[in-house]
């Protein structure tokens, strides 16, 4: 099994009423921006291990688990939704909490990219830099496309009201490790072993269950709108380092419904934007090529702003 070579710690933070899971690497050095790394769906704060273990500097980083996903759960009754603003809000809370007025580097991944994307333009004083790792947003939608979607989202959490969209469950952690390199297949045993004691967990009934909120599959009730998200994308005041896989991801999930080109179009909206591929990659890259990840980040991070 992979052995991680720098050590986390977990803390709790209190944030909007939640008791926030947050893995924390190293030591607050004065001087010294923050980094901070958001995960994407369905995925977890650990996921960052390989990407930080490769990392040749020393850096404070703190990356935490989203609402619904790892560690961080909703205390109270079940939610049967998530709203995208939350997440902002949470990290915004978190910034507080961690930088108080300093700015810090942001790196996201996937849907924490997206988050990472929209957080910089609301809040541009807050970023020293942003690292965006296949953060593509969501196709264009059209307003005649609200009343269908509306329907779908009160259909769906109805469906989770009655215990449905439950998230699969597996005999034991190989059985996870086998789902995680099933759905990645650069994604070598080792690590694969290792994500799965992070990304699940056993059961009352020893059975290992994915650290995830099923909630999380519902379909949004508002659609995604473009317009205002080229708005948000404009008011970013950070350097942007947009990294995207060798692996077409955008082609394989959307069948041409939101392409990479577009995507490539849309982040030209970013005023101070550079661009990066990771070769031999999927949207997985943390995992599949972390050393490289790891490089493009430092040297960029270390760049003027």
């Amino acid at each position: 099994m992979y052995q991680a070579l720098k050590a986390s710690r977990s803390e709790f933070v209190p944030v909007r009423n939640l008791s926030y899971h947050v893995r924390v690497w190293g030591q607050r050095r004065d001087g010294q921006t923050p980094l901070v790394l958001v995960h994407g769906w369905m995925d977890v704060a650990a996921s960052w291990q390989f990407v930080v273990d490769a990392l040749q500097g020393e850096r404070w980083i703190i990356a935490p688990d989203w609402r619904g996903f790892g560690h961080t759960r909703i205390e109270g009754p079940a939610v049967d939704s998530y709203w995208f603003p939350d997440y902002m809000a949470d990290l915004d809370g978190l910034l507080d909490h961690y930088a108080g007025e300093q700015a810090v580097d942001l790196v996201g991944h996937s849907m924490g990219g997206n988050i990472a994307m929209m957080y910089s333009g609301v809040r541009p004083k807050r970023i020293e830099h942003l690292v965006n790792l296949e953060g593509f947003g969501l196709p264009e939608t059209r307003p005649a496309q609200a009343p269908g979607r509306y329907a779908q989202w009160l259909d769906e959490i109805k469906t989770v009201q009655r215990g449905g969209k439950a998230l699969k469950s597996y005999p034991d952690a190989d059985g996870v490790a086998r789902r995680l390199m099933k759905t990645n297949p650069r994604l070598v045993p080792d690590k694969a072993q290792w994500l799965a004691r992070q990304w699940a967990a056993p059961n009352t009934q020893g059975e290992w269950e994915i650290l995830g909120d099923a909630a999380h599959k519902v379909t949004s009730a508002h659609l995604y709108r473009l317009d205002e998200a080229l708005e948000i994308y404009r008011r970013i005041s950070a350097p942007v380092l947009s990294v995207t896989a060798g692996d077409d991801s955008l082609g394989q999930w959307w069948k041409g419904s939101f392409t990479l080109a577009q995507y490539l179009e849309r982040i030209r909206a970013v005023p101070r934007l550079q661009s990066a591929v990771v070769q031999d990659a999927g949207h997985m890259m943390h995992h599949d090529q972390p050393d490289e990840l790891a490089r493009l980040i430092e040297a960029f991070l270390a760049s003027p702003t």
